[in-house]
C-alpha cells in the first residue's frame, strides 16, 4: 500500500515526487514513455528562474530527477491503462492497472501532462515522420540547410522557430493571427533573425508531396488568396491535448478534458489531486507546473496527517 502514486514523471510529476520524498510517504511514480515529458522536446527553458541565459531542458530536468533519486522515490515505466476506486470504512483506496501490474494507494496524484496537437488537415497523417514533425529537437538536424515552415504564433512555436534556424537554410513562420501569441522578448528575437521570415494571418490548408513533403498550400484569411510555397519540413506547434483519457470516466473534465481542479490541486474525487498541463488553467509553463505540484504534494500531506 503506497500513501501516494504520482502518474507522469515531467517537471510536474518529479517536482510532486520531490516534496513527497520530503515528506517521507511512501512515493511510487509511474511513467508511461519518458522521463520529462513533452517539455524534453524543447531544446531548452529560457525563463525559469536561477539560470540567466536559460538552461537546456535535459539537463533541468536530470537535476531534478537527482534530487527525487536521492530520496530514493522509484520511476516504473509502465502506461496506466486504469484506477479503480473502492471505499474501505469510508476511506477510498485506489487501485491503479500499469502495465501487468496492479498498486495500491491512500492517494493520487495525476501529473500526465499533454502532447501536441494536430493541425487536421490533408496531408497531415500521411507524411509524419516524412517532413512533418511536433519535436524541432528531435528533427531539427535531419533538415541541415532546408527551407522548412514552422505554424503557430505562441512561445514554443517562436522558440522552435529560432532553434531551427541552426539547421534550416530559412524558417518560415505561419500564424493564423495578425499579432503573436508569444512574450514580446522573444518575439523581438524572432524578428532579428535573418533567417526567419514571418507570415501572418495565414493558415496551412494543405501539405503536399509524393513520398515526402515538397510544400504547402498556405491561405490568407483576410483575402482568402492561397498560394504554394515550396518546402522540405513543416513543424507544427498549435497547442496541446491533455493526456486524461485513462481518467474519462472518473473525474471531471472540462470541454477540452483538462481535469478541473480546486487551488489545492483536489480534483473531484476526494484523495486524487492533479497538476501540471493535464490540469485547467490559464498559464502552461514549467514554473507553474512545479508550483502547482508543490500545492498537490502537501495536500496530499495534509489529507493523510488527518486519516490519522
Amino acid at each position: 500500500m503506497y500513501d501516494v502514486i504520482i502518474i507522469g514523471s515531467g517537471p510536474a510529476g518529479l517536482v510532486a515526487g520531490l516534496y513527497c520524498g520530503r515528506f517521507r510517504l511512501k512515493t511510487l511514480i509511474l511513467e508511461r514513455i519518458n522521463i520529462g515529458g513533452q517539455i524534453v522536446t524543447s531544446p531548452t527553458i529560457e525563463n525559469f528562474p536561477g539560470f540567466p541565459g536559460g538552461i537546456p531542458t535535459v539537463e533541468l530536468i536530470d537535476k531534478i530527477k537527482n534530487q527525487v533519486d536521492e530520496l530514493e522515490v522509484p520511476v516504473i515505466t509502465e502506461e496506466v491503462s486504469s484506477i479503480l476506486a473502492v471505499d474501505k470504512s469510508g476511506i477510498p483506496v485506489y487501485t491503479v492497472k500499469a502495465g501487468d501490474n496492479a498498486y495500491e494507494t491512500k492517494t493520487l496524484i495525476i501529473a500526465s501532462g499533454a502532447q501536441s496537437k494536430k493541425l487536421g488537415v490533408a496531408g497531415e497523417g500521411k507524411f509524419i515522420g516524412r517532413g512533418v514533425s511536433y519535436c524541432a529537437t528531435c528533427d531539427g538536424p535531419f533538415f541541415k540547410n532546408k527551407e522548412i515552415v514552422v505554424i503557430g504564433g505562441g512561445d514554443r512555436a517562436v522558440e522552435e522557430a529560432i532553434f531551427l534556424t541552426s539547421y534550416a537554410s530559412k524558417v518560415t513562420l505561419i500564424h493564423r493571427r495578425g499579432e503573436l501569441r508569444a512574450s514580446k522578448i522573444i518575439e523581438e528575437k524572432l524578428r532579428a533573425n535573418p533567417r526567419i521570415n514571418l507570415k501572418l494571418d495565414s493558415v496551412i490548408e494543405e501539405i503536399t508531396g509524393k513520398d515526402k513533403v515538397e510544400g504547402v498550400s498556405i491561405k490568407n484569411v483576410l483575402t482568402a488568396a492561397v498560394e504554394t510555397y515550396l518546402c522540405q519540413g513543416v513543424f507544427i506547434f498549435v497547442g496541446i491535448k491533455p493526456n486524461t483519457d485513462f481518467v474519462k470516466n472518473l473525474l471531471h473534465l472540462d470541454e477540452s478534458e483538462f481535469i478541473i481542479t480546486d487551488q489545492d490541486m483536489k480534483t473531484s474525487l476526494e484523495a486524487v489531486y492533479a497538476c501540471g498541463d493535464c490540469r485547467k488553467k490559464n498559464l502552461y509553463q514549467v514554473i507553474n507546473a512545479c508550483g502547482e505540484a508543490a500545492a498537490a504534494a502537501d495536500s496530499v500531506h495534509r489529507y493523510l496527517l488527518n486519516l490519522k
